[in-house]
């Protein structure tokens, strides 16, 4: 009994204390992690107020709220540009450094306020929304940094993009006050219409000393190969209407213009084309009986008929773009999007981003003298090569026109190609669309324009009806390492090239109108280098050791044809 009695009377008071302890034990725990979880949400959910104060965001930091800055009138003005900057001479490619990513840092200035004396803006219209994109884009893009002594290329939040809404003198006063302008060295700025009345400059007019100029209407007068970027002009239409994509294919008009500011001799010569052609070309002009506003730039008519635009665009295989008091053009923008070939009609027009961009692949390049053979010069354009430049307009459209940021994304990815040559872009990334559905062999017409920065050569193989010893030269070359490409050219107009780089026999290929059958040929062609060279001065032709020359491989010709002793060692 006493024993038990111990038990009972330890019992009961042993187990409520053990019941308590865990009970004040997983209380805490309770409390520890759900004051964790309060903290993460506050952290996450409050204002941070650690962020860098250097950051640039427009969410938040307003026009109305960045700080006052008054130019004085004596406030120095950069000079107005040098023609003859190019990378290497204005543009300290030393700041950008090596890096492992291979990539430049861009930095954008706070946003403030400039006004003169009397508190009078540089700008009557502030901060532009498309410049607002830009610099949201550009700060949300792996280029961008907020630390000043790190980057290598210096982006004004002064925006400069239509020059109409600029005072020209007080604009580039401000950009003299930015504390790293430094003569405008490694600085960019954006422009998208140019000039004014009643020359209209196809460059910005704004003094800028050798800032980089990215601009929406280069002439080859007034844009610097390799310095300056060409972009295209931006339509507010990209944002606000959508047009799906449309299969490539004949369409229910062949031509289309639907410009509404048209110098009057090209809209009568349009006129005579739409006699000539009827039904095939559609003109259209701005509706005159509906009112002005944003509903009305959106209609295009004709004869009374009231168009939607740009969707009236889709229903046309090539649509028109030509030069207005600006030679850059909203238009094309829109004309892309649609996947309509554009005929640009605009002399000495630089293309946008044409140093990367192979427009013969999309578009149609008319001199302005030409508009009256329009109409022949397109029709003789392949269906097939028709389509493919459908497609390769609207993806275009699709990667370097549809938005503010697809335009200064790749600006900045151009001079970062420059900058870093051995990590830029190839043709074929920026040409090529990420997934090609050719149904065939693309065009010689659309050969790279610039060379291919991957190491290697490019073989050209001249041939007429020899299949046999074509796929024989192919198989050799294509045996050498450094072989990038191979192009064959056919040059038998009367009979299709093979459709398979697989060898097969001919037994009915006959060489009986080739031109290498005609043994004085090759005399005339010695005699022609000879004259070249007597022209030239010398003999511009390097000696090698190895020759090789498919036109006569393996051929039935006397040795002293294939020897050509009258041009010594080729």
């Amino acid at each position: 009994m006493y024993a038990t009695g111990k038990y009972s009377s330890r019992g009961p008071a042993l187990i409520p204390r053990m019941k308590t302890k865990h009970r004040i034990y997983y209380i805490t725990l309770f409390s520890v992690v759900l004051l964790g979880l309060i903290a993460t949400g506050m952290f996450q959910f409050w204002p941070h107020s650690i962020e860098s104060a250097a950051d640039w965001s427009l969410d938040k930091r307003s026009v109305h709220d960045a700080p006052l800055v008054r130019l004085p009138v004596s406030s120095p003005i950069p000079e107005r540009g040098d023609l003859g900057c190019r990378m290497h001479t204005c543009f300290d490619v030393y700041r950008c450094g090596y890096n492992p990513k291979n990539r430049i840092k861009v930095y954008i200035y706070p946003l403030q306020k400039f006004v003169d004396e009397l508190g009078v803006p540089i700008s009557s219209t502030g901060l532009s929304r498309e410049y607002n994109d830009l610099l949201s884009a550009i700060s949300d893009s792996d280029f961008y940094t907020d630390d000043v002594t790190r980057a290598c290329l210096f982006i004004p939040s002064i925006d400069v993009l239509n020059q109409n809404s600029l005072r020209i003198r007080e604009t580039a006063q401000a950009l003299a006050m930015l504390p790293r302008w430094d003569k405008g060295m490694n600085h960019l700025l954006f422009n998208m219409l140019p000039g004014g009345p009643p020359d209209y400059n196809t460059a910005l007019d704004v003094p800028r000393d050798r800032a980089l100029l990215a601009g929406g209407g280069f002439s080859t007068w007034t844009y610097r190969q390799g310095y300056d970027v060409s972009i295209p002009v931006y339509s507010p239409l990209s944002a606000d209407v959508e047009l799906p994509e449309r299969q490539p294919g004949p369409r229910r008009y062949f031509i289309l213009s639907s410009q509404t500011a048209i110098h009057r001799e090209y809209r009568a010569e349009l006129e005579r084309l739409k006699e000539e052609n009827g039904e095939a070309l559609l003109l259209l002009d701005k509706c005159s009986n509906l009112s002005q506003g944003a509903a009305a730039a959106r209609k295009r008519c004709y004869k009374g008929q009231v168009y939607d635009y740009p969707q009236i665009l889709q229903e046309s295989s090539f649509c028109v773009v030509l030069r207005g008091a600006r030679l850059g053009q909203a238009a094309l923008s829109d004309v892309l999007q649609a996947g309509c070939v554009p005929v640009i009609l605009a002399d000495s027009y630089i293309l946008p981003f044409s140093e990367v961009l192979d427009w013969k692949r999309a578009s149609v390049v008319i001199p302005e003298e030409k508009l009256s053979e329009m109409y022949t010069i397109l029709k003789s354009i392949p269906h097939r090569q028709v389509e493919e430049m459908q497609r390769q307009a609207r993806w275009f459209w699709e990667a370097y026109f549809s938005s503010m940021k697809a335009i200064g994304v790749t600006t900045l990815q151009i001079i970062n190609d420059r900058i870093y040559p051995y990590a830029a872009r190839t043709y074929e990334q920026w040409n090529n669309p990420p997934v090609v559905k050719w149904s065939s062999v693309n065009s010689p017409l659309f050969l790279p324009l610039i060379p291919p920065r991957a190491p290697g050569f490019t073989a050209v193989v001249l041939t007429y009806d020899r299949v046999e010893s074509l796929f024989r030269v192919i198989t050799e070359i294509s045996k050498v390492p450094s072989l990038a490409k191979l192009l064959v050219v056919w040059n038998n107009q009367n009979k299709s090239p093979p459709e398979g780089e697989k060898k097969f026999k001919c037994p009915e290929c006959t060489a009986i109108d080739g031109l290498s059958l005609d043994q004085t040929h090759m005399v005339e062609r010695s005699e022609c280098i000879n004259k070249f060279a007597s022209v030239f001065g010398t003999m511009p032709l390097k000696v090698v050791e190895h020759r090789a020359d498919p036109v006569l491989y393996k051929d039935d010709f006397p040795e002293k044809l294939k020897s050509f002793p009258n041009i010594g060692s080729l």
